[in-house]
């Protein structure tokens, strides 16, 4: 098949693809290597893959390691660049991860969310309805739940109250993906992705802010006093369920109610299904690093939830996912690789 990955210099797009590399697929890589957080970051994920060299807009690049990989820097937002490249490429499975990301950010960037998740991820639609595939994959995110107090969060809960414009966009990308594959039969699949961590992950998340304060002798800051939990999900065993996901193509299923049907269009939670206490996650941190923390207390910021917690029944049902990492070897294996990447460097300043 012929594979589109957006989103590849990002944390779980690079992973993805490296995991893809592994099969016979051709894969495509894009990305507009934007600078929320440290581009060098990006452009070694890229390196890792072997997309070196001048990366300009718009020109394919071919790996250097891998012969069925081609790397594209474009911005989803360019509609008549995302259509010329479904048109030209003719792709079988689609999986769309490129997303401006940040609960926080989105207070103070509004429009960025905006351009990037909305118009982005409705131009990926459009080209899909245009340039039909067999399916297209999408990450949606487990803040769509908001101030959901039931536990575990449930794809069957409602979602019509998120507490950040982050989460309004997810949301919206539900809507207009279930919309696209009622209108046009466009195979679809969502995934609510619960707080991915692992090496090369993202700065702005807990991991790499806990690791910088650590290591720089800086303070942590607890936020709700540092009463809140989260259900922490290991990278491989994320990759190892979206690569599932993308081989169970839905089909429409008929239904008695109206004698109607329903398109084919699922939604999975994708998380550990086992949430950790953030002091228990610091404790974690510190034992991983041999150094402790100097914590600072904070309430609770806008647009933060007090917990998440996934359900994956369906998942399980569905595809045989089954998360297995515990939280310490997964801090173990993002410490080690911490350590060495970091090595000689100046830590990442937020």
């Amino acid at each position: 098949m012929k594979i589109l990955v957006t989103g590849t210099a990002g944390f779980i797009g690079y992973y993805l693809v490296k995991r893809l590399l592994e099969t016979e697929n051709e894969i495509v890589g894009i990305d507009n290597i934007n600078n929320y957080y440290d581009v060098s970051l990006k452009l070694d994920r890229l390196k890792d893959t072997g997309i070196t060299g001048t990366i300009d807009y718009n020109i394919p690049i071919k790996s250097n390691v891998y012969p069925n990989y081609t790397f594209i820097k474009i911005n989803l937002e360019d509609k008549d660049t995302v259509m010329s490249l479904f048109e030209r490429e003719g792709f079988d499975v689609v999986v769309n991860l490129a997303a401006q990301a940040g609960v926080r950010y989105s207070l103070e960037n509004p429009y960025t969310y905006l351009d990037s998740n909305i118009y982005g991820f409705l131009n990926i639609l459009e080209a899909c309805r245009h340039h039909p595939v067999k399916h297209l994959v999408y990450a949606s995110s487990s803040s769509v739940y908001g101030l959901n107090t039931k536990m575990p969060f449930s794809v069957d809960d409602m979602v019509d109250n998120p507490i950040s414009l982050y989460a309004a966009t997810k949301k919206s990308n539900e809507l207009f993906a279930h919309t696209y594959s009622h209108l046009y039969g466009i195979p679809v699949t969502g995934l609510r992705f619960f707080t991915v961590y692992g090496p090369w992950g993202r700065p702005d998340m807990a991991c790499f802010i806990f690791a910088n304060a650590i290591i720089s002798n800086q303070e942590i800051k607890l936020f709700n006093n540092g009463d809140m939990m989260r259900d922490f999900t290991y990278i491989d065993d994320i990759i190892e369920g979206v690569v599932r996901v993308m081989n169970k193509i839905p089909k429409p299923n008929s239904t008695t109610e109206n004698n109607s049907s329903m398109p084919p269009y699922k939604l999975y939670n994708i998380g550990n299904n086992n949430p950790v206490k953030l002091m228990d996650f610091v404790d974690i941190m510190e034992k991983a690093f041999g150094k402790q923390a100097k914590k600072v207390f904070m309430p609770m910021q806008p647009g933060d939830v007090y917990a998440t917690y996934a359900d994956v029944d369906a998942l399980k049902a569905d595809v045989g996912y089954s998360p297995n990492t515990p939280i310490e070897a997964g801090i173990g294996k993002f410490a080690e690789w911490y350590k060495n990447y970091y090595t000689g460097k100046q830590c990442l300043k937020q």
